[in-house]
């Protein structure tokens, strides 16, 4: 379990992102974390990594602090960066030097996934393209099974034979007792993948939700022609006429489109959030 308590952020004195966030995350769950450039996400995501510190309040993963940087904390998380600065190594050389720093890293498994991703382990990483450094460091993530695996923009530099790759492979790395969460502003290739969504907006939590919940108590769908404001949350137009977001109260099935839900969010806030109760449950795994 993450949890972050009367969590407080500041990069200077006069510059707060984070006022008083509580925030609880579960293991068993691959949490979409999306949000405008400068909402928060990457400085969430480095307190839970033990990157950047809280100023004040506490954030806590499986019981230890990340500031602490024990050893027992460290061989059991994983961070994806954004950008990927990988050592003058062969793959082959880099697994030596950095798989013993992972109890459970299973060789064979990341043998599949650089073969998955056509990358051989003779290769040097600084020889690689940005794409294929992306991989071979997805690959070795995945295989460290640590219980906490943070992903910060894991689809940048892939082409989409790859991204599907990607999503096989968090798939079959996927087990119960661990939690993903993964940071994008590729709403698309989110879509299979995750149980449940974090929305942030200048370091406010706008939702907080597991998909299966989002379905049942809001409707997606798309009209031909613009749709009354009463009969609706939120609308926009699109190509192929206007989707809209719509309150769920005859419990029928529509799918989830986190780009209009995110949009949704941003300018009508507190229209979508009255229709969640104040005491959301906890979001409940499930991967299509």
């Amino acid at each position: 379990m993450i949890k972050l308590e009367n969590f407080y952020y500041r990069y200077s004195r006069n510059q707060e992102l984070f006022r008083g966030l509580n925030l609880e995350l579960l293991p068993g769950q691959i949490y979409g974390l999306l949000g405008k450039n400068g909402a928060g996400k990457s400085t969430l995501i480095k307190n839970i990594g033990g990157i950047l510190f809280p100023t004040t309040g506490t954030c806590h993963v499986f019981g230890l602090e990340p500031k602490q940087r024990q050893v027992s904390f460290l061989k059991d998380i994983f961070f994806i960066p954004e950008e990927c600065y990988l050592p003058n190594l062969t793959v082959k050389q880099f697994i030596r030097v950095y798989a013993p720093f992972y109890p459970n890293f299973d060789l064979n498994q990341y043998q599949s996934y650089l073969d998955a991703f056509g990358i051989e382990p003779s290769r040097k990483l600084l020889s690689l393209s940005f794409g294929q450094k992306k991989k071979t460091l997805i690959g070795f993530a995945l295989a460290t099974n640590t219980r906490v695996l943070i992903l910060d923009e894991p689809t940048n530099g892939l082409d989409i034979p790859a991204k599907v790759v990607f999503r096989n492979m968090i798939k079959d790395a996927f087990k119960p007792d661990r939690l993903v969460i993964i940071s994008s502003h590729q709403v698309r290739d989110l879509d299979e993948l995750i149980s449940a969504l974090i929305i942030l907006d200048k370091g406010e939590v706008l939702l907080h939700a597991a998909k299966d919940e989002i379905l049942k108590r809001l409707y997606f769908g798309t009209s031909a022609i613009p749709l009354p404001n009463s009969a609706v949350l939120y609308q926009d137009k699109a190509p192929n006429g206007w989707p809209y977001i719509a309150e769920n109260t005859t419990g029928k099935t529509s799918y989830l489109d986190m780009e209009l839900l995110f949009n949704a969010l941003l300018e009508h806030k507190v229209a979508l959030q009255k229709v969640f109760s104040a005491t959301q449950k906890q979001p409940e795994y499930e991967i299509n």
